[in-house]
């Protein structure tokens, strides 16, 4: 079997075996991408290409067998894995620089055992970051390589088992122990098909389906590290994240010390599942009340300090919003939100502006989440425009309330999803009025819960 290489245009098919940067049939640039063909000449008895003979079967003859997932010791880890790992599934994680993507997967590993691969530091520094997290790395083979051929030369199958224990219990005779994989990180990766350098998006589509075919036939499953770009994007071919069976994100503040491991894509699991961890000196640790977190350094009894409630995947937290309104001194006032959407911020000035006459036009706006936390679904309105018109007026509100809602262009609060869910969490944690759009209905019968 012969393989070679060609240069394909991703947007119009466009195939020359030679690069261009501008594409000779569509006239864009920088799309001709490295892509690998194989040719192979399989002949029947006369003569012509062969075919393997596949047939249509139907579904429930479909034999298949539940494989036991494999368990981080991760709670929060597992919980967004879908119960855990799959034998034979290969994770993409991405995150930015710093985030603790490396630090994750190697407490992961440090459960399960396996083999570490990294591309981007030695076997010394790999053991020097272990030291530092206190894993001893027994059960940990580390190998320094970015040739993806020698890489997959050396995953091993799956290992029969005889006897032994394995999370505290006695493996049968029979069944069958499966190493987990770890590359860090994909973009250091390359192929000996392509004369691209690392990196590329040919290369890193290459090296993904090396260790992709390597994963299934083997049963073995790989956890992934992927870079991303200075807009937050997975670096890299959109074609990866298709191509792997799990796509994971971990975010957060990097000077924070909360991060939010998030599903982006789980072919056996649920999507939108989130895990919270906090950043220590021995490294990412679970957190069981995600909301005292985020509550933690809350300074009560001062204007412009909001409580809501968001949802995160299926559980509900507790956050803080901090508003600020203060006189401008620019012909064009600033308004500047950390942890919410821009556009969104200005969407609720306007909003407070035009249903409640408040002159916010010569005043900077300044909002931000507390904790590192970013939030994206409207339920916050309501504590956004609360915590807008708290410092605007210099008013607190009651630190036992929580508010969520979002609000409409005509100052009504609408109804969201998960009520129930959110007003039972904020009462377990000892607040004692929460303004929902069951209490309030509009922006005129909120204010009057100001102090005043």
């Amino acid at each position: 079997m012969k393989s070679h290489s060609s240069f394909v245009c991703q947007q119009c098919g466009y195939e020359t075996p030679q690069w261009y940067g501008k594409c000779p049939n569509c006239g864009e640039w920088n799309t001709l991408v490295e892509t690998v063909r194989e040719e192979g000449k399989r002949q029947t008895e006369n003569g012509k290409r062969g075919i393997q003979s596949a047939k249509p079967q139907k579904l429930s003859e479909v034999k298949h067998i539940e494989k036991n997932r494999l368990k981080s010791g991760y709670g929060e880890f597992d919980r967004v894995m879908g119960g855990g790992i799959v034998p034979g599934s290969v994770t993409l994680l991405a995150g930015d620089p710093g985030i603790g993507k490396s630090t994750l997967l190697l407490h992961v590993l440090s459960k399960i055992g396996g083999m570490y691969v990294s591309g981007e530091e030695s076997a010394e520094q790999v053991k020097l970051r272990a030291k530092r997290l206190g894993i001893d790395g027994a059960n940990i083979s580390v190998f320094a390589e970015t040739n993806v051929e020698g890489i997959v030369s050396v995953i091993p199958a799956t290992e029969p088992e005889s006897s032994g224990k394995e999370d505290g219990s006695r493996v049968k005779p029979g069944m069958t122990r499966v190493p987990l994989v770890i590359i860090d990180s994909i973009q250091t990766l390359s192929s000996s098909d392509l004369d691209g350098m690392a990196g590329s998006v040919g290369q890193i589509r290459r090296s993904a389906e090396l260790l992709i075919a390597a994963a299934k036939s083997r049963s073995i499953p790989i956890l992934i590290i992927g870079h991303v770009t200075k807009e937050g994007a997975i670096a890299g071919p959109k074609v990866l994240e298709h191509m792997v069976d799990t796509v994971l994100y971990i975010e957060g503040e990097r000077f924070a010390n909360a991060r939010i491991l998030r599903t982006l894509k789980n072919r056996f699991g649920p999507v939108e599942e989130v895990g919270i961890f906090e950043m220590a000196d021995e490294g990412l640790k679970e957190v069981d009340n995600p909301s005292a977190l985020f509550l933690q350094d809350r300074v009560k009894n001062v204007p412009g300090s909001v409580v809501t409630v968001i949802m995160e995947g299926t559980r509900p937290l507790l956050v803080e919003i901090q508003g600020l309104a203060v006189p401008s001194q620019l012909a064009m006032p600033r308004r500047v939100g950390s942890g919410v959407d821009y556009n969104r911020l200005q969407l609720l000035v306007a909003i407070l502006q035009k249903r409640l006459n408040v002159p916010l036009g010569t005043f900077d706006i300044f909002v931000n989440v507390s904790g590192g936390l970013k939030i994206s679904e409207p339920s916050a309105d309501l504590a956004i425009a609360l915590a807008i018109l708290s410092s605007f007026k210099n008013k607190a509100l009651d630190p036992k309330t929580a508010v969520f809602g979002e609000v409409g262009l005509l100052g009504e609060v609408r109804s969201i999803g998960s009520e129930d869910r959110r007003s039972k969490e904020a009462k377990r944690l000892g607040f004692t009025t929460v303004l929902s759009p069951k209490i309030a209905r509009n922006l005129q019968q909120v204010t009057k819960y100001l102090d005043g």
